[in-house]
């Protein structure tokens, strides 16, 4: 059973998908871990929502592209006797470009932050939501990781798609035990993504009702996750692009995502 408070523990909280989770839990009744590299941003947060709500946060600086992040911080959680109840893995960026444009480093800092850091943070902190026959696990995904890559940011579909097929393959391990795993694959949300991308301009093209709030986004996520469901693409149009592709030959949805990357993504050589 579930403590009176669940502990929820957002990476990524400092904006966007990641403050949305956080404003949406604590509104439920739980208390909070939160963590960011912008310090100063997490504890703005944090104190709009412990006058809001009255929850109990506590906020732990952290840069998961350093690989001894995750490690770190589950064991300064363990220190403080604090039991996560709730796992939310949003932290992510994109990396613009082609893949030789930038540097090895660039690259494996976005793995560390995408792949690695979700996965170990998982693997320490499962075991105790099945002893105790709860726990809730969302990994923030993409509906890119349900269509063809693209040129430029070339790895952000492939690091999509495995978290999805991560996320599968933890659901089914842990339901028995009263862990829900879910995938969240929202598509284009407005926050600050784009920005740090520096593709803003290029995106202002997209139609507006390609966009949903990252407030719809999380809304989505925390009903999926509590009903049991593994993979939840977030918007009506979304989930009509997924099917569309998954029934569209390979040559044709190859073509038609290169059509799109040219439009959409910043492709430098």
């Amino acid at each position: 059973m579930t403590a009176a408070r669940p502990l929820s523990l957002v990476t990524g909280a400092s904006a966007g998908i990641g403050a949305a989770f956080a404003r949406a839990l604590a509104a439920r009744g739980h208390d909070l871990v939160l963590t960011a590299r912008r310090v100063d941003r997490l504890e703005s947060l944090a104190a709009e929502l412990h006058e809001r709500h009255g929850c109990t946060i506590t906020v732990q600086a952290a840069d998961l592209a350093d690989p001894v992040a995750p490690r770190t911080l589950c064991e300064e959680l363990a220190r403080r006797g604090l039991m996560v109840d709730w796992l939310i893995n949003n932290a992510g960026y994109g990396v613009p470009g082609s893949f030789v444009a930038n540097d090895w480093r660039t690259h494996a800092d976005f793995l560390q932050v995408l792949l690695n850091a979700p996965i170990e943070l998982a693997w320490c902190l499962l075991p105790g939501m099945r002893e105790r026959g709860y726990g809730r696990v969302v990994n923030v995904a993409s509906l890119a990781g349900h269509v063809p890559g693209t040129a430029g940011h070339t790895l952000y579909a492939p690091a999509k798609a495995f978290l999805i097929k991560f996320s599968q393959g933890l659901a089914l391990e842990s339901r028995e035990r009263g862990v829900h795993v879910c995938a969240l694959c929202p598509g284009f949300t407005w926050s600050e993504f784009h920005d740090v991308t520096g593709t803003r301009a290029l995106m202002n093209k997209l139609p507006g009702f390609m966009w949903q709030g990252a407030e719809a986004v999380v809304a989505e996520g925390i009903d999926a996750v509590e009903r049991g469901e593994v993979v939840r693409v977030t918007g009506r149009v979304n989930r009509f692009i997924k099917s569309a592709f998954k029934v569209m030959p390979d040559r044709l949805a190859l073509r038609l995502s290169a059509r799109q990357g040219r439009r959409y993504r910043q492709f430098d050589e």
